[in-house]
């Protein structure tokens, strides 16, 4: 893909803390670490800004996203995710705090399965900013006439690739200054 694609994840994809993920409902789940805003404010317009994300935030938080594809290993084209929305499924999030001063590119993510680092990055790598991608979400859906409303929480995409996961499996994304969270699947 050569450009970002957004989905949208239902209310009842939400795993609460501690919940374990049922894998049995699922067709070949994977997880990504994500950096997690939950808006204070309504956000909406063409000329939105990662500061202007950051402003409306009234916290940010470590998330897992679990993935989830008709597709077999994940083989699609663009138009395939799309209509698959983007194999959007399951998410967690952690503990939100106060975005004020913390520079959320530089912030280390560290990704475990099993007691075991699977995958390491920063902030950065969600389009240079996490709240840059956010900016670029909401400019997306302002040419549609629609924004983002007080309340809602945006995953900023994944920080690194998505790993596959299977009962007895957990899994913990770590984000320094936001925390950790933990996602035991069965």
């Amino acid at each position: 893909m050569d450009s970002p694609i957004y989905g949208f994840l239902p209310a009842a994809g939400a795993v609460d803390l501690g919940e374990p993920l049922d894998t049995s409902a699922l067709i070949q789940p994977r997880c990504e670490p994500e950096i997690v805003f939950t808006l204070g404010r309504d956000l909406k317009g063409p000329h939105i800004t990662a500061a202007d994300v950051v402003a409306a935030s009234s916290g940010v938080a470590v998330g897992i996203e679990v993935l989830d594809s008709r597709f077999v290993d994940y083989g699609f084209t663009m138009a395939d995710v799309v209509a698959d929305n983007t194999s959007a499924s399951r998410f967690v999030v952690g503990v939100p705090v106060p975005p004020s001063g913390i520079d959320l590119r530089l912030v280390g993510v560290l990704l475990e399965k099993n007691g075991e680092v699977v995958a390491t990055a920063s902030g950065a790598a969600s389009l240079g900013h996490p709240a840059a991608a956010v900016a670029w979400l909401v400019r997306q859906l302002a040419a549609e006439d629609e924004g983002l409303a007080a309340g809602q929480i945006v995953l900023s995409g994944g920080l690194t690739a998505a790993v596959p996961v299977r009962p007895g499996d957990v899994v913990t994304a770590t984000i320094d200054r936001l925390g950790s969270v933990e996602l035991g699947c069965r």
